[in-house]
């Protein structure tokens, strides 16, 4: 796999059961976290001081910065960047990572999330940095110059994408209008599953072309499963990570007949390049023509999007 293919794995894979956090300045011992199956209603808030990191479970709101409305916002995360300007924060944005390309007036600079760069983030001069998780121990290094980190790893349900939602609004001042988000989104994605064709078909959703897939224990799974479909990933993901990586012989056995490609723009795989592989042509989904080509960044991020991404899974059912 090319370092980015495996860059963009890790992406997917990073922090799956990790709980979103509010880091605040100066790091001491966090608070046990509260599972995100039991966490406490979206209203409840978690106190944040100078002086205490405060890890908050996926389904709990935090609380408003002490410093009030954050003037200036760095985005390491491009689900964050999407969900920011989505709710209105989009103006105190100042700067996101090279990988935050949507929307197009978002301040796209050469900072990673992948790799921080503690200097380069300081010399933006933020007083809020948000990255998608903390391998890097980058909070702790930003917590000790008075900036505030918030830490909001891969979502494993729909559940866990409007809790950031929300977190990300009472973060920035923006409460109302995330809130105002989150239920559009959950009626749009209820008008599109009551509207669907009620099928029972086996899917095959390719992350990139060396198989790595998405299981129902993603929250890309969690789509697919709004609709009734049967993911083929589900039996290969033992260690329920979420993206477990198949083989051509597991696939060929499970016969999907729909396959949903997210990796047109990594790997440019579509409809021809599967056809030429070797035997695919026998696979139900190949014979058929079932083979759907998805924007690998809608198919990948938790955030507003992911209603296009069921649009487009919906569009499919039926014919």
């Amino acid at each position: 796999m090319t370092s980015s293919r495996r860059r963009r794995a890790f992406a997917l894979a990073v922090s799956l059961f990790t709980p979103v956090a509010l880091v605040a300045c100066g790091s001491s011992s966090p608070k046990a976290s509260t599972p995100a199956s039991s966490a406490a209603p979206a209203s409840a808030a978690s106190t944040v001081t100078p002086s205490t990191v405060a890890p908050v479970a996926a389904s709990t709101t935090v609380a408003a910065l002490p410093s009030g409305k954050p003037a200036a916002i760095v985005s390491l995360s491009p689900t964050a960047t999407e969900i920011l300007f989505a709710i209105g924060a989009g103006p105190q944005v100042i700067a996101v990572d090279d990988q935050s390309n949507y929307p197009p007036e978002a301040p796209k600079t050469d900072l990673s999330g992948f790799t921080p760069n503690v200097e380069a983030i300081v010399a933006k001069k933020p007083d809020l940095v948000v990255i998608a998780d903390d391998t890097a121990k980058l909070a702790d290094a930003l917590g000790k110059l008075d900036i505030k980190v918030i830490v909001q790893p891969s979502a494993t349900t729909l559940a866990d994408t409007y809790a950031q939602i929300g977190d990300l609004g009472v973060a920035t001042g923006h409460a109302d209008q995330a809130a105002t988000l989150a239920s559009k989104m959950k009626a749009d994605l209820a008008d599109l599953v009551a509207k669907a064709p009620k099928v029972k078909q086996r899917f095959y959703h390719e992350v990139d072309n060396t198989f790595f897939s998405a299981s129902s224990t993603s929250f890309i799974g969690q789509i697919y499963g709004l609709f009734g479909l049967e993911n083929i990933a589900d039996a290969a993901d033992k260690d329920k990570t979420g993206y477990p990586q198949l083989s051509p012989e597991y696939i060929f056995q499970a016969n999907p007949q729909i396959i949903f490609l997210a990796d047109t723009k990594c790997c440019q795989q579509d409809a021809k390049a599967v056809a030429a592989r070797p035997g695919w042509n026998a696979i139900d989904a190949v014979n058929k023509g079932k083979i759907v080509a998805l924007d690998d960044d809608t198919a990948s991020r938790w955030g507003p999007r992911v209603v296009d991404f069921a649009r487009t899974v919906a569009s499919t059912l039926g014919g």
